[in-house]
């Protein structure tokens, strides 16, 4: 695998986060820099590590998961997606649960994003990257890109969300069950 495969892959990669991203740009309304940090450091990360997993596992577990991540991916942006468009239609006072300065409701992002990333790491083994110091670079490259892409779509998320009078909570849910269904029909698909 050259550079510029790597540098498309983990733009590629990055795409869920960016969506995720602007979504929770979105709902945060206005520049939090603690949140925002918080939210692309954890999609960076999980966007990183799920390959090194991925790649260290692939020999003892693969056919544990291969089956369900699709699933897993899904159930967890729809989930997070029904509570936005739920709470969307709440009076203000009501809303509290989809709170992204929570640790817990970042991290159910974060995974939810990085599923696809953990067959990447899969992928290589398959690839014959056989040592670590062979991934420390893809990876590396993976986890920048996707927290970068991470906090461009959060501000654009709040610039966006900011000037418009629409139920931001309701799109930025649809968003994530669009993105959920898509992990899930790619991987249907993909295994007939």
């Amino acid at each position: 695998m050259n550079i510029l495969e790597i540098w498309l892959l983990a733009i590629g990669l990055a795409m869920d986060c960016l969506a995720v991203s602007i979504a929770s740009g979105i709902i945060l309304k206005k520049v939090q820099w603690k949140p925002i940090i918080t939210i692309a450091l954890s999609f960076g990360s999980f966007q990183a590590i799920m390959p090194l997993i991925g790649w260290t596992g692939a020999s003892y577990f693969i056919h544990l998961i291969e089956n369900v991540d699709h699933w897993i991916a899904f159930g967890l942006l729809c989930f997070l997606g029904v509570n936005m468009i739920r709470e969307s239609f709440c009076k203000k006072k009501e809303k509290h649960n989809y709170n992204l300065t929570k640790l817990r409701v970042i991290l159910m992002l974060a995974v939810a994003t990085s599923i696809d990333a953990l067959a990447v790491g899969i992928s290589f083994a398959c690839l014959g990257m056989n040592g670590l110091t062979s991934i420390l670079l893809p990876i590396a490259i993976i986890g920048f890109v996707s927290f970068a892409f991470s906090l461009v779509g959060l501000l654009f998320g709040i610039y966006f969300g900011s000037r418009h009078n629409w139920k931001m909570e309701f799109w930025g849910g649809l968003i994530l069950i669009g993105i959920g269904t898509k992990i899930l029909i790619e991987h249907l698909f993909s295994r007939t």
